[in-house]
Parts: C-alpha cells; structure tokens; sequence
C-alpha cells in the first residue's frame, strides 16, 4: 500500500471511529509503528488531524471528516440562510443533483413544496428522510460510507454519468485561491466531481468556516461555478477573483 493509500485509509477510519491508534494502524497496514507515525505527522501537519498519545484524533477544522450527526449540528443557522438563498435558484420541474452535505439536507426541505422536482444523489440519509416527499428521488448504487451515510466508488460515479441535471447543488470540506474545492475524502471527491460535470449550473453552498482552509483531496476548480452561496461577505481578493472567473457571490 503507498503511502498516500494509508493516509486515506487513516482519515477513513478517523471519520468512522473518531479516533486511530498507531499500533492497530500498523497492524492493519502491515508497516511499522514509525511508518505510522510519520503518516500521522504528515496529516497533521496539513491539519487534518491531531496527534494524541498512542494515536490521533480529529481536528475541529473543517477538513476533518466527521460523522452526519455531528456536521449536522455544526453551524446551523449560516447552513439555513445559505439554503434559504439557494431555494430561490430552483424552479418547478428541476432536475437536480445533490451531494450528502447537511447544507443540501436542509435545501431539500425548504423546496418541499416545488413541484416536480427530480433529485438524484448519493445519499441514503436524503433518500431515507424524503422518501414520502413529492420529490422524484433517484439514488446511485455504490459503496456505503457510515460517516457520511452516503454511496461512493464506480457504481456511483458511473451512474451518475449516465444522467444530465439542470443544477448540481454541493458543499465542500474547504475552499482556497489556490487549492480551488477540496474534500477530506477521495472517494466523495470523484462523486462531486462528476456530480460538476454533468448539470448545465453548478450551486456551491459553503459558509464562512470553509474559507481559505485546505482538506485532503481537490475535486474541482473555483472557476467551474456557477454560484457561490456563503453567509459572510468575503474578502475583497476572493471577490476580485470571483468577479474574474464570473462566479455569481451571493451573501445571505
């Protein structure tokens, strides 16, 4: 396994358990303690996590992939108004693909009562909770992801290639100038990126803590949006930039 597969593997386990050890890392890896350690090092230093005695922890920066419970109750109020403004984008007869954020969850509930809405996406969280909707729900199959209650791996990408929506509605671990929107996980990355790819708009919905932060993995430049819906007025480089690649700002 390279070393950037045990680092994946590493956040994987973090999201799900909330915690690693650096014996049971070693173990499971088939590597030696140190070779683990130095991998903790690394994932720090990039602040993906913390180290702890005999192993890590999550950090409370948003590049940590913690569970859907938890990022759920983080931030609610911003999550909201960003979706109160989203709302107003969508119109009756839409086709849209979601991600599993908790933004999207709560974007799904204000257009409960649009009509004719199709929803495609990877999450079982959202299938479960809309399944009496109006909603036209239409789910990947995939690998399932505990943390994030949500589908992922070549059975979701592929089809997801298969269907064209009129917006791709997503949120992000972190997004930077330079780093453009990243994800803590590789395999959500590729769900987003295809996600990206197919719909004629695409709506990113991300608040003040996503700003100028770094996570594991890029899925998609900053210049591919359509839409940047966040609840705090930026500064004024990522409005310059933002004016510049014609991303539309919306500040709720």
């Amino acid at each position: 396994m390279l070393g950037a597969e045990r680092r994946q593997r590493i956040m994987d386990i973090l999201g799900e358990d909330g915690k690693v050890y650096v014996a049971k890392l070693a173990t499971e890896f088939q590597v030696t303690e140190e070779t683990v350690r130095r991998d903790l090092e690394k994932l720090e230093r990039q602040n993906l996590l913390q180290r702890s005695y005999g192993g890590a922890v999550p950090t409370e920066a948003t590049s940590a992939d913690v569970s859907f419970a938890r990022r759920r109750s983080q931030n609610q109020t911003s999550k909201l108004q960003i979706a109160e403004a989203a709302h107003s984008l969508i119109h009756d007869g839409d086709t849209i693909m979601v991600d599993s954020s908790t933004t999207c969850q709560m974007l799904l509930n204000r257009l409960a009562k649009k009509q004719g809405i199709t929803v495609i996406t990877n999450s079982i969280r959202l299938m479960y909770d809309f399944r009496a909707s109006a909603f036209r729900m239409v789910c990947t199959g995939g690998n399932f992801r505990a943390s994030s209650c949500s589908l992922t791996g070549p059975v979701a990408t592929r089809m997801l290639a298969g269907y064209h929506a009129d917006d791709t509605i997503i949120s992000c671990k972190a997004i930077d100038l330079a780093g453009g929107l990243m994800e803590s996980n590789d395999s959500e990355s590729e769900v987003k990126e295809i996600m990206m790819q197919q719909a004629r708009r695409v709506i990113l919905l991300v608040d003040h803590s996503k700003f100028d932060k770094t996570a594991l993995v890029r899925f998609g430049d900053i210049g591919s949006l359509s839409y940047l819906i966040t609840d705090r007025e930026p500064h004024e480089e990522w409005k310059k930039f933002l004016a510049e690649t014609k991303v539309k700002l919306l500040v709720c």
